[in-house]
């Protein structure tokens, strides 16, 4: 495309996100600030179409963004938005070092919040895959974090909250015990063992096995309990969704099941920084009308979740994906203390 053509769809995809009407020639003339007849502003609309990036509803004679249409905007045209300093303020504040669940419940709520669409946080991941070694890492005073190293080479994060402090050396040779010890099984999976021989264990290898076993039958639930969503129900004030029922109906049954959102946002996982799926680019039916904005977190430098937005493809993308990305950091930095 030429400048001029990238800053009409420029213009034409701000003003629909702003006010949600097809947006005619005469209108962009005007917003655009070029020079242009239009005849030649049509002419220019008319090749956009062809490329597929608008399209033209039926009862109008104004164009809207597709969402081919929404991705070049973002990858290529967008300009972000600073985050407002009460903004930056409230995620500061409500984002303190805590445990990982009320952390997720309170980024989830905060995203929701900032945003007005549906705010989802995948939680650290709890699975009881057979491990090859186990080290602890000390985070803070009875804050400790697991590393599992898998069989087939995966390393896995879990953070730990116990009785008292430990020292490194405590934490060493509770590890290498552990992983002498108990090597190609799952940390839930050897707690009928654990009952019987962690009396005959010294006091802080057994204490640090007793806090790993509970995790590891903790983890045995759902793996859809890994996921926190707040705010569902604003998609029902968001008018382009709550104009077909059936399909937020549907939308509702996604987040009820949480498997294909699970599915997705572990994608995210792998990006560097922020992610966006726009429309189909999900993969998931009922997302079709939706943008799912996502950025991992981590502790001390390791990805261990995501979390992100749910909202239409008609969202205000220059500021909630510094919101997303923003909430990211502060979550990562709270877990990490």
């Amino acid at each position: 495309m030429n400048e001029r053509a990238q800053r009409l769809l420029k213009t034409l995809i701000e003003r629909y996100i702003a006010d949600g009407q097809p947006v005619g020639s005469k209108t962009l003339s005007m917003l655009s600030g070029m020079e242009l007849s239009s005849a030649s502003i049509r002419n220019i609309l008319a090749d956009l179409e062809g490329m597929g990036l608008i399209a033209s509803p039926h009862t109008s004679a104004g164009r809207v963004p597709t969402a081919k249409g929404y991705r070049l905007f973002v990858d290529h045209l967008l300009t972000i938005q600073p985050l407002e300093e009460l903004a930056m303020r409230e995620l500061e504040s409500s984002l303190q070092p805590d445990s990982p669940q009320r952390i997720a419940q309170a980024a989830s709520t905060l995203l929701s919040d900032l945003t007005h669409f549906a705010g989802v946080v995948v939680t650290p991941q709890r699975s009881d895959v057979a491990f090859r070694q186990i080290e602890f890492l000390r985070l803070s005073e009875r804050r400790i974090l697991m590393i599992l190293v898998t069989l087939d080479g995966d390393v896995q994060n879990h953070l730990l909250t116990t009785e008292r402090d430990y020292s490194p050396s405590e934490l060493v040779e509770a590890g290498n015990f552990i992983s002498q010890h108990y090597a190609g099984q799952g940390i839930s999976a050897i707690a009928s063992r654990v009952a019987v021989e962690l009396r005959e264990l010294q006091g802080n290898i057994t204490e640090l096995m007793a806090a790993a076993v509970r995790f590891g039958q903790s983890s045995l639930g759902s793996p859809n309990d890994a996921v926190v969503i707040a705010g569902g129900m604003n998609l029902l004030n968001v008018r382009d969704l709550s104009e077909d029922l059936s399909r937020l109906r549907e939308l509702f049954a996604t987040f009820e099941r949480k498997t294909e959102l699970l599915k997705l946002l572990n994608q995210g996982q792998d990006a560097q920084g922020v992610n966006i799926f726009i429309g189909e680019e999900s993969g998931v039916m009922t997302l079709d009308e939706c943008s799912v904005v996502t950025a991992p977190y981590s502790i001390n430098g390791m990805v261990v979740g995501t979390l992100g937005v749910v909202g239409p493809t008609r969202m205000a993308y220059e500021r909630v994906i510094p919101i997303v990305d923003i909430t990211a950091r502060l979550v990562s930095s709270a877990l990490s203390y």
